[in-house]
């Protein structure tokens, strides 16, 4: 079985988002299918994607599960972004939340410290 996503963030204003975004996954959008959306590969066949639609905007939810928490949270932040908050769950599963210029919250999530 094969699964593709795409998982949508409705933004307000096309080029604060873009920026931000590029910002927070270190790179230029994988494609740009239009003047009001940009989309980014974060693995083969799964895409997280901007799309202006200011009255739906802040109101996403996204978490990316990554096997590089640490690295990931470290470039980052050398980006110039850090988490809203960070939380750790009973099981040692991590979470990291970063919100967008919307308030759209996009959070890393990591398996527990080794």
């Amino acid at each position: 079985m094969t699964v593709d996503l795409f998982a949508g963030v409705p933004v307000r204003d096309y080029a604060a988002a873009t920026a931000w975004y590029k910002r927070l996954l270190g790179a230029e959008p994988s494609f740009l299918p239009n003047d009001t959306e940009a989309v980014w590969e974060l693995a083969e066949n799964r895409y997280l994607y901007i799309e202006v639609l200011p009255d739906r905007a802040g109101h996403s939810l996204q978490t990316i599960f990554v096997s590089d928490f640490d690295a990931r949270l470290a470039a980052i932040a050398r980006r110039g972004l850090e988490p809203a908050t960070l939380e750790t769950y009973e099981n040692g599963v991590r979470k990291a939340i970063f919100r967008d210029p919307d308030g759209n919250e996009i959070g890393f999530g990591g398996g527990p410290v080794e």
